[in-house]
């Protein structure tokens, strides 16, 4: 796995839009942030480009992100809001040039779909908050950001206070994302492969059936079962029927892995919450659940 080369001050960040549009006026407390780090911020044509719900057409969001990674002045690239739209616009890149020149491509939720692809041409890329409402995060949540992008020895210590936590330790490489994403992805040439690995998965707004449906497909296709561990991060504002479901998301993830032996944990600070850190995809990690914490360390070196 390839780790993009860390930032330094006076380096340039591409900003854009993969998905859903955004304006310019919407971004300025993160151009100040960066601005703070050191870092030159450089707009893409996406930003403030409107077609319906989208940053502009599938045909301008793939100029724009393939202009960002063409560019050698471009260190990394920083997606500035979610939604959905970046499937429709990924088969158009071409990421030779990122392969000469690996940086940092930034972002979370419909960002998984760049995080699978990026995963299967070696290349690690950083789950973590998109520009867009980024000063409403907590103060861990950038500071995670920083630490990864400039080089800094990162790992993530939190209280184990899930009662569906299933202890001990893993090494593996961290892959995943976006729990409806990666169901979209699966049987696709995007669709990740799990073996050995640690799976993170998070999701938003979605039925609980629906959750019990994807988590049945990933065990039935073999998603599940031959995992390192597994990091369940955010299920943010579910919804239920009329006739309830029964169970919380979480209690339908564990049920379809409770059968394993992989450490799991619940309620890992990334995804739609408040505390979104960054996280590493592609990046060898060590995941310890006990009865007490949860800690999952990043290598500097994939070995």
């Amino acid at each position: 796995m390839i780790l993009p080369p860390t930032l330094k001050p006076g380096d340039t960040v591409g900003i854009v839009s993969t998905a859903r549009k955004i304006e310019k006026t919407e971004l300025q407390p993160f151009l100040s942030l960066l601005r703070e780090w050191g870092l030159q911020p450089l707009l893409g044509e996406t930003i403030g480009a409107s077609e319906n719900q989208f940053a502009g057409s599938d045909d301008l969001r793939t100029t724009d992100f393939q202009a960002m990674l063409d560019n050698p002045e471009v260190k990394a690239i920083w997606c500035a809001r979610g939604g959905y739209g970046t499937v429709r616009m990924i088969d158009g890149v071409d990421f030779s040039k990122l392969l000469e020149q690996p940086k940092w491509i930034i972002g979370y939720s419909d960002m998984t779909v760049l995080h699978s692809v990026l995963h299967s041409f070696g290349i690690a890329s950083l789950h973590a908050q998109i520009a867009g409402n980024i000063e409403k995060k907590t103060e861990a949540t950038r500071q995670s950001i920083h630490d990864v992008l400039f080089g800094k020895s990162y790992k993530i210590e939190v209280s184990s206070e899930e009662k569906l936590n299933r202890t001990g330790t893993a090494k593996g490489e961290l892959v995943g994302g976006n729990l409806s994403i990666l169901y979209s992805l699966h049987g696709s040439p995007s669709a990740i492969s799990t073996k050995g690995k640690i799976l993170f998965i998070e999701d938003l707004d979605e039925y609980l059936y629906h959750i019990d449906r994807m988590m049945q497909n990933f065990k039935r296709s073999g998603v599940l079962s031959e995992l390192s561990g597994l990091i369940v991060g955010g299920m943010t504002d579910m919804n239920d029927n009329n006739i309830p479901f029964g169970k919380t998301a979480e209690e339908i993830i564990w049920e379809a892995v409770k059968e394993y032996e992989y450490p799991v944990c619940f309620g890992f600070p990334a995804g739609h919450i408040k505390d979104n850190r960054a996280l590493v995809m592609g990046s060898v990690v060590d995941l310890s659940v006990s009865t007490k914490t949860v800690t999952l360390s990043f290598r500097r070196r994939y070995d």
